[in-house]
């Protein structure tokens, strides 16, 4: 069962995250030790400004010391965001996450920390497995390492990504607050956006059975809602909790309401 509280509570597959663990370094999202990697360049899902806004980030993030081209790295997020497998978590997730953290920069202690963390917080992602947020963390300590991006940054990006995991950044964590705020603010969307979201997530978890998942995302729901605050940002907090908790508590009704019996 994951924790990622966007998504759903849905059962996983236990036993294959059983074999997942015995072989990380060789599962298909996960074959190689950095993201530059031996890939060719791919046009699927690729965004001319989502690789110009990685080239600025990651230098930025150097602060000035040399490294390998950017580009290679940001030509293997992006194939990873566009896998078949996501529905929701797709590199249109990660765009609305890079721009929600634009938001909320003001806010963040290391915006450039925040940004590379949101673009590897799903970059390994298969609805079935429970440990993606750690395979990301540890994909991004390979990769920004390589990159050439200092060991303080490094670590604070993968510390960033296995808070998504939980979303629940300790009072005054700034980076992990606009993260956290960055990544649920879906929940906050327009009755159209949010029923789409909402869909998306459905399409992923397709493998679920409906009774299943209907009693797994009520859960979730039910725990968010339960939450004494949803977002951690004076601008989240202000602008987004009392429609996100329109929504959910929307969503909720309906699943309950459709269940049979």
């Amino acid at each position: 069962m994951t924790d990622h509280s966007h998504d759903t509570g849905a059962p996983r597959d236990t036993e294959a995250e059983a074999d997942t663990d015995a072989e990380v370094e060789v599962e298909p999202d996960a074959e190689v030790d950095t993201v530059a990697g031996s890939y060719a360049d791919t046009d699927a899902g690729a965004d001319a400004g989502l690789r110009g806004r990685w080239h600025d980030t990651l230098l930025a993030a150097r602060a000035g010391a040399e490294g390998p081209d950017p580009l290679p790295y940001a030509e293997n997020l992006l194939a990873r965001w566009a896998e078949p497998q996501r529905r929701y978590h797709s590199t249109a997730h990660l765009r609305a996450v890079l721009d929600h953290v634009d938001t909320l920069a003001a806010h963040a202690d290391d915006v450039q920390a925040v940004r590379l963390a949101a673009w590897f917080h799903d970059a390994v992602y298969r609805p079935d497995r429970s440990e993606n947020e750690e395979r990301s963390a540890a994909l991004a300590e390979r990769a920004l390492t390589e990159a050439g991006v200092p060991d303080a940054v490094v670590a604070e990006v993968a510390r960033l990504v296995r808070l998504t995991v939980t979303h629940a950044p300790a009072e005054g964590d700034r980076n992990g607050e606009v993260l956290c705020d960055a990544d649920l603010a879906v929940l906050a969307g327009g009755p159209q956006e949010y029923a789409a979201y909402a869909a998306r997530v459905r399409e992923e978890y397709g493998f679920v059975p409906d009774d299943a998942f209907r009693e797994g995302r009520a859960a979730v729901l039910r725990q968010l809602l339960d939450l004494p605050r949803l977002f951690r940002t004076p601008y989240g907090a202000a602008e987004w909790e009392e429609r996100a908790r329109h929504n959910l508590a929307t969503e909720l009704e309906l699943l309950t309401s459709s269940a049979p019996g």
